[in-house]
C-alpha cells in the first residue's frame, strides 16, 4: 500500500529525502524536519496506514517497540532530560499528516515546546544529529 500524495510514502519509498536513523522491511525512524526540539524523531511503517485504527496490530507492537529502542538512543544522544512521545489520530486530534507515525521528542528541564511546523532544520544538521542518534542505536 503506498499513496502517491503521501509525504511519509515517498520517504519510505526513497522518493523524498530524509534523515534515517533506523530502517528495515516494515518501519523506519527518521529525524523530523520541523522538529520541536533537537532529535525529534517520527517512526512510521513503510505500507501507508491512515491511523491507529487502520493499523495492524503486529505492525503497531512493531512500530512501538522500535519507538521504544529509538528514544532510548534519542535520549543518550541529546542528553535529554526525559522523552515525549505521542502519536495522533484524526484531524480533531492535531493530525496532519495521514500516515500513522510516531513523535518521539526529547525534553530538558524547563523546556517549552512550540508548535508543529514552528521551525525548519536544513538536512546537514539533521544528518549530523541522525548520525549521532545511530550510533547510540548500535551500542
Amino acid at each position: 500500500m503506498y499513496d502517491n500524495s503521501c509525504i511519509f510514502c515517498k520517504i519510505a519509498q526513497k522518493k523524498a529525502p530524509a534523515s534515517t536513523i533506523y530502517e528495515d522491511d516494515d518501519v523506519m525512524a527518521f529525524l523530523d524536519i520541523n522538529p520541536l526540539t533537537r532529535g525529534h524523531t517520527l517512526i512510521i511503517p513503510k505500507k501507508h496506514y491512515k491511523d491507529i485504527f487502520d493499523t495492524p496490530p503486529e505492525l503497531l507492537a512493531k512500530i512501538h517497540k522500535t519507538t521504544q529502542q529509538t528514544a532510548t538512543a534519542v535520549q543518550k544522544a541529546t542528553n535529554a532530560d526525559g522523552i515525549s512521545i505521542f502519536q495522533q489520530n484524526g484531524a480533531a486530534a492535531g493530525q496532519e499528516i495521514f500516515h500513522i507515525h510516531v513523535h518521539v521528542v526529547p525534553r530538558h528541564e524547563g523546556q517549552k515546546l512550540g508548535r508543529f511546523g514552528n521551525t525548519h532544520a536544513n538536512r546537514q544538521e539533521l544528518d549530523q544529529t541522525a548520525a549521532e542518534i545511530k550510533r547510540q542505536l548500535t551500542q
